[in-house]
């Protein structure tokens, strides 16, 4: 069984391949063509919301998949648009609800709304690349983690933005070596320790982002281990032991360089 980094790289190394994977998923690839063949049909908050199966592919590409029971929430988000800073989307610390009304912003473009390249394909490709974060993590929280960081880091500028966000304050914490009950501390003391740790510009760097998650996914191998069960079974070794190609990986790195 691969560790948490070999599994990450080797999805991330060619991520046009790993996605094109996901898409190939008979369940997904039947989801993506319903969609893609109704959503031009929807007109409306009323449309997007009655047709369950483009509400539901819809919500899930904006990582809102846990909120498709909510529909008087959601609508509620979609009603109000995001033009004002007093909207309701705009006044949720959440930032995926205004993600989800700035591609289906039917207050602002009517019937037109669905018309436009990130309601159609952009949502596509969300869709997909939640799935394969999804199943990613099915098999290894890490992995999934990682993949989520390097989605989100461009539009890392400051520490309250990954305080507002479990999974980026997880991947920090983890890569400082803080324990979990860091997270109870103060919040602006958090956010002065992030800031004097790390250096935001870093995340806009290709190389030092992946440094970064090198970082991150080794600490979290250490903290949970892949373990083989197979291999333990059979050579009754210990598997909760740290590879030496880890150990390599972990001495070569220098967070921030």
């Amino acid at each position: 069984m691969l560790n948490t980094y070999t599994s990450y790289l080797q999805i991330s190394s060619n991520m046009p391949r790993s996605i094109e994977r996901v898409s190939d998923q008979p369940l997904v690839a039947r989801e993506t063509e319903y969609y893609l063949e109704n959503i031009g049909n929807v007109k409306s908050i009323d449309d997007f919301m009655a047709d369950s199966r483009i509400y539901n592919y819809a919500l899930k590409a904006h990582g809102l998949e846990e909120m498709n029971y909510a529909k008087a929430f959601i609508r509620k988000v979609l009603s109000e648009g995001i033009e004002t800073d007093s909207s309701f989307a705009n006044q949720l610390a959440d930032k995926r609800y205004s993600g989800l009304v700035e591609t289906f912003n039917f207050f602002r473009n009517g019937e037109a709304t669905t018309a436009f390249t990130k309601a159609q394909q952009g949502t596509v490709d969300k869709y997909l690349r939640q799935t394969l974060e999804e199943d990613a993590g099915d098999d290894n929280e890490g992995v999934r983690l990682a993949l989520y960081f390097q989605r989100k880091a461009a539009e890392i500028t400051e520490p309250y933005q990954i305080l507002a966000d479990t999974a980026l304050a997880t991947v920090v914490r983890t890569v400082l070596s803080l324990p979990e009950e860091f997270a109870l501390t103060d919040i602006d003391k958090q956010a002065e320790l992030f800031s004097q740790s790390l250096d935001f510009d870093d995340f806009q760097d290709p190389e030092k982002l992946e440094r970064f998650l090198q970082r991150f996914t080794s600490m979290w191998e250490i903290a949970n281990p892949t373990v083989d069960t197979s291999n333990v079974l059979l050579s009754g070794t210990n598997a909760f032991g740290i590879s030496g190609d880890l150990l390599l990986s972990i001495n070569n790195l220098k967070l921030g360089g």
